[in-house]
């Protein structure tokens, strides 16, 4: 039987992804959802998750798709009633609570999913199954793309926990972390606009054990064509993984790919995951941006104005 599901926040991700994805599973049976503003396709729109809870004892799972800031919240009060949580990246605000999640999931025998739906872009297996047993030497991450474009008057990305541009930062370390052997900050230099709480540029020095340099240039300034590409150089070539994952070549020759379908793979394995009793949680993509926070150097720039 499908699992019956709320979504929980139905701003632009939950309309743009999830509940397309969502609408397409046979895996899910979408029951209701709570947000400040939007609308549920199906089922009530209640306005705060507890309501939503109190109301609809049939939910079985929850999407949480609101501004990290307010995720433990409610996955707090999710998991307290019962219920499996997948969470929109960034898992939360802090790494603590998001541990503080993991250990009450386990603790009530229930799913938590960390969504880092650039991973399931098609390009990130290949890739993965092309680098397994070659030496990496070096790494360049150029991540830039126009802040008014993906979040529109979205003012909690500037805010304390929104991240500013690791929002989309954060989708390339998911698939560096997952892509290469464990590297760390070494330095880097976050900019902030005068006027603003949260980073719109960061520029990362990361090493590997082994010495490899590991650079990443992110950036919420760019217009016109947007830039998402990880190039790194091997023992045996070099690797371009572009398009945010939607694009591989090697030694320059372009690769073969499956369609394009990060958000049905995420509701594929949240219900693999429900399935088997199991969690999946890997917080390093999280620990390199709050690294990031503790490391790097602080630069001034411009102000931001919508």
């Amino acid at each position: 039987m499908a699992v019956k599901l709320a979504v929980v926040g139905l701003g632009k991700i939950a309309q743009d992804q999830h509940l397309p994805a969502i609408a397409a599973s046979s895996d899910f049976d979408l029951l209701c959802g709570a947000s400040i503003a939007g609308e549920s396709p199906r089922g009530c729109t209640y306005r705060d998750i507890e309501t939503m809870l109190e109301s609809e004892p049939d939910i079985a799972a929850v999407s949480l798709c609101q501004p990290p800031q307010v995720r433990f919240a409610a996955a707090h009060a999710a998991l307290l009633a019962g219920k499996h949580v997948l969470l929109e990246k960034p898992p939360g605000a802090t790494l603590s609570e998001v541990e503080a999640l993991v250990d009450l999931a386990a603790e009530r025998g229930l799913t938590l999913f960390a969504a880092w739906h650039s991973r399931y872009a098609p390009a990130v297996a290949p890739a993965r199954q092309w680098l397994a047993g070659k030496t990496v030497e070096a790494v360049r991450i150029t991540w830039r793309e126009d802040v008014r474009v993906w979040h529109p008057g979205q003012t909690w990305i500037w805010q304390p926990g929104g991240l500013g541009v690791f929002d989309p930062g954060i989708n390339a370390l998911s698939i560096a972390s997952y892509l290469l052997p464990a590297f760390h900050l070494a330095e880097g230099t976050l900019s902030y606009p005068a006027n603003q709480a949260a980073p719109i540029a960061a520029e990362l020095c990361f090493t590997t054990l082994d010495g490899a340099p590991v650079i990443a240039d992110f950036d919420f300034r760019q217009t016109g064509p947007q830039t998402w590409d990880i190039r790194i150089d091997t023992d045996a070539g070099e690797l371009l993984l572009s398009k945010g994952g939607g694009a591989l070549a090697i030694a320059g020759v372009a690769q073969p790919l499956p369609a394009e379908a990060e958000y049905p793979s995420l509701y594929a394995r949240f219900a693999a995951l429900i399935a088997a009793g199991e969690s999946d949680v890997d917080l390093r993509p999280f620990r390199h941006v709050a690294d990031a926070f503790l490391r790097a150097g602080r630069r001034e720039v411009e102000a931001f104005v919508e």
